[in-house]
């Protein structure tokens, strides 16, 4: 079998594109979150902890002066941005608590549905009508 013959069932199976549109949905939700965090959640938190800006926090390891915006900062040198760190954290809470919700909502309704009941097998039901039969 070519290689080629071989990937193309791989690529193919149920499982690869499902997991491939799952990867691509989850990029886009992503970023949805992201935008939620940064644009929505962040601005009123920072003001109601007295106007901080928490994407501008950052500690200097170069000796760059704390003033400064947070992109200036690293282009004086190394940094760490305790701030971002602390938007894109309390982004993935979001975004984990989002789909712990999901996937319960889907346990819930996969739980609810009565399971199918067990067919009959093709001579039992022969056996029967010889039964009903024989009774009458």
């Amino acid at each position: 079998m070519s290689m080629m013959r071989e990937f193309k069932e791989f690529a193919m199976k149920g499982n690869v594109v499902d997991l491939a549109v799952g990867v691509i949905i989850g990029g886009a939700f992503g970023r949805i979150v992201d935008s939620l965090v940064q644009d929505i959640i962040m601005p009123p938190l920072g003001r109601l902890l007295g106007g901080l800006d928490f994407a501008n926090y950052y500690l200097p390891l170069n000796g760059q002066p704390l003033g400064l915006a947070l992109s200036e900062a690293k282009k004086g040198g190394a940094v760490i941005a305790y701030g971002n760190f602390l938007t894109v954290a309390i982004n993935f809470l979001i975004l984990a608590f989002i789909i712990f919700l999901m996937i319960r909502a889907m346990n819930r309704m996969t739980r609810r549905q009565p399971p199918p009941p067990p067919a009959t097998a093709e001579d039992i039901v022969l056996l029967r009508e010889i039964r009903d039969s024989l009774r009458r």
